[in-house]
């Protein structure tokens, strides 16, 4: 093939905002899963071979490592910190479906309808469908993000301030307090 020769292309039709939301999403869903993984495997602590890791943790079904990671990380935390981590651990299985919609899914559109985006994918033995309305990329990217955080802070920003401070960054304790107070309201 020439330099000079057209090359034919498929349009997915999507907007450059929406390419950058589905991006955001998959790069989001990727730190989800590495970071599940990296505390379940992290859970085993430093002494064990990795034949003795339970098939689960071959990281090649998400669902069974997110499973290992509820039974061997939120069961272990401090109480305060498994609330939260419970809360993640059911968002995450909540949005497993939707996850694999967008990105397993056949995009379909309606031009009567441009702000809707639909998929079409197959499971098993059945069809599934998917709906997403104007402004359900950008809520989804939002959850996922939040999600990442704490998963990882389950204190939220007070807990990252304070492995930040630790790390001798500056902390400007005005905006703590604030926070704090916002949190509070």
């Amino acid at each position: 093939m020439s330099d000079q020769e057209i090359k034919q292309v498929w349009d997915v039709g999507l907007s450059p905002s929406e390419s950058k939301l589905l991006g955001l999403i998959v790069a989001h869903w990727g730190a989800i899963e590495g970071e599940v993984f990296q505390q379940a495997l992290e859970s085993y602590g430093v002494d064990f071979e990795l034949s003795e890791l339970p098939k689960e943790m071959n990281n090649l079904s998400f669902s069974k490592v997110l499973e290992v990671w509820k039974e061997r990380v939120i069961a272990g935390a401090p109480e305060a910190d498994k609330v939260v981590l419970k809360k993640q651990y059911e968002k995450i299985r909540c949005y497993q479906d939707y996850r694999n919609s967008l990105i397993h899914g056949m995009w379909i559109f309606d031009r009567n309808t441009p702000e809707v985006i639909s998929t079409l994918r197959g499971r098993g033995k059945e069809i599934i469908s998917a709906v997403f309305e104007e402004g359900q990329l950008q809520k989804f990217y939002s959850e996922l993000a939040q999600i990442n955080l704490y998963i990882r802070y389950p204190r939220g920003m007070e807990q990252v301030f304070e492995e930040q401070f630790k790390q001798g960054y500056y902390v400007n304790e005005a905006e703590i307090r604030r926070m704090k107070l916002r949190k509070k309201g």
